[in-house]
């Protein structure tokens, strides 16, 4: 009898710990930052998200690795924009078994398309695109005066949708959904990370309303026409975008960029971290202008639950340093 009693501790401890609920490790894999970043806020205190591309690689054009493949085979949950950002991983993503969700096809987001807002078009919703199509129009006038990137036709889908905070929390309510599926253990953590997402953002969107609405009037330039979605959710618009394009400017187009930036007066140029575009020097010297960068990628943020957040009050921060300093300079009201 003695020597049953250690069998049967051994045996009742066992029972007892599977009756306890198992949690599925679930490989939840981002193609981008800003979807970390999401995803982050999702799993927070759970998992932590993978991301596919390393910091600072262009979401346009990368090739991926074999250890990038495997990783993106081995993932449970995959998410990308879509082909409208990152078409390298259209032909990739054939030979993946599990899901892969390309989020720019999620109903109820809200999707802009390049051209349309400067001839009064309204945002609409990813049902709304679907049902009536959108033709490629071709404005040439806009093309001319650097009014797009090259890479950015008129017509076609903005993907820069994550800078939007609804669009965040359309694809958040998806991650939550389909983390819960294949891990119902902790289907109410997701649950309530959701809705600690959410609470955030609900605060956020009234403070960066309010801060970014006493610069609303004051000029800038980018070099990338990346920040329209955030742009219109918080009351700006760029007075303009350099597309520089792979192939520098010649010295009449130069000429015709500063004379853009002359006619504006004081303000701000924005480009994209990590390389500031060579041309930069050349194109601002000697005039009233501020240079600065905004990241809209997040590059160095921790996915966690303030993550996507953080995004948002850096770029708001970015604009409202510099936008600030150059109405002060131009001796005017900010919101004038």
């Amino acid at each position: 009898m003695p020597r049953l009693r250690p069998l049967l501790a051994s045996l009742l401890a066992s029972l007892s710990l599977s009756a306890l609920p198992v949690h599925a490790e679930v490989e939840l894999l981002t193609s981008i930052k800003p979807l970390q970043l999401i995803a982050g806020a999702v799993q927070a205190g759970i998992d932590e998200p993978g991301l596919l591309l390393p910091a600072g690689a262009s979401p346009h054009h990368y090739s991926l690795r074999p250890s990038d493949v495997r990783q993106l085979r081995q993932a449970d949950l995959f998410y990308w924009i879509g082909p409208d950002l990152e078409s390298f991983l259209a032909k990739p993503l054939d030979g993946r078994d599990g899901p892969a969700l390309a989020v720019q096809t999620l109903p109820g987001l809200t999707l802009r398309h390049f051209g349309e807002h400067e001839h009064g078009h309204a945002d609409e919703s990813s049902e709304e695109h679907e049902a009536h199509g959108h033709e490629d129009h071709a404005h040439d006038d806009h093309e001319a005066h650097g009014e797009h990137d090259h890479a950015h036709r008129p017509g076609s889908l903005d993907a820069h949708l994550w800078l939007d905070p609804h669009n965040a929390r359309v694809i958040a309510r998806r991650m939550a959904t389909d983390l819960a599926a294949v891990d119902p253990a902790n289907a109410q953590r997701y649950q309530a990370n959701l809705k600690a997402f959410e609470q955030r953002l609900d605060a956020l969107d009234t403070q960066l309303k309010q801060s970014l609405a006493a610069v609303e009037a004051v000029p800038f330039f980018v070099f990338h026409e990346t920040y329209d979605y955030f742009e219109a959710a918080y009351g700006l618009e760029h007075t303009g975008v350099f597309a520089l394009g792979e192939v520098q400017p010649g010295a009449r187009q130069v000429a015709d960029m500063r004379e853009r930036l002359r006619e504006a007066g004081p303000s701000c140029v924005f480009s994209e971290p990590p390389v500031r575009p060579r041309l930069t020097e050349t194109l601002t010297e000697g005039l009233p202008v501020r240079l600065a960068e905004l990241d809209a990628m997040g590059l160095d943020l921790a996915a966690d639950a303030n993550g996507y957040p953080r995004l948002l009050e850096r770029l708001a921060a970015g604009l409202t340093q510099c936008l600030t300093a150059v109405a002060e300079q131009a001796g005017q009201p900010k919101n004038q």
